[in-house]
């Protein structure tokens, strides 16, 4: 079953995180820049909408493909207590970029 992370930009107290842009900044992380030389994201780590809110989306291969950042967003997350979903196939209908 493919699933993905979303990782909120709250904490599970409810607080809001900041820096307002750490979604864009780790999400720049893995991103390149394409042919009209603009930021392109990764479809395994990157911002999407979920429910109306801007979140980090993190695809469940990323911990198969690049390991290190699988850890290293994994432990900001944790570190941080951002709150974080994992959502299956169906559920998937949710996201729009």
């Amino acid at each position: 079953m493919h699933c993905k992370y979303i990782i909120e930009g709250y904490t599970e107290d409810g607080r809001k995180f900041r820096p307002s842009d750490w979604i864009d900044r780790i999400s720049s992380m893995m991103a390149s820049y394409g042919k009209q030389h603009r930021l392109v994201y990764s479809d395994l780590l990157h911002p999407e909408l979920y429910d109306g809110q801007k979140c980090l989306i993190i695809d469940d291969r990323l911990e198969q493909e690049n390991p290190g950042m699988y850890e290293y967003v994994m432990n900001f997350v944790k570190s941080n207590g951002l709150r974080m979903r994992k959502v299956c196939d169906l559920d998937q209908d949710k996201l729009g970029r």
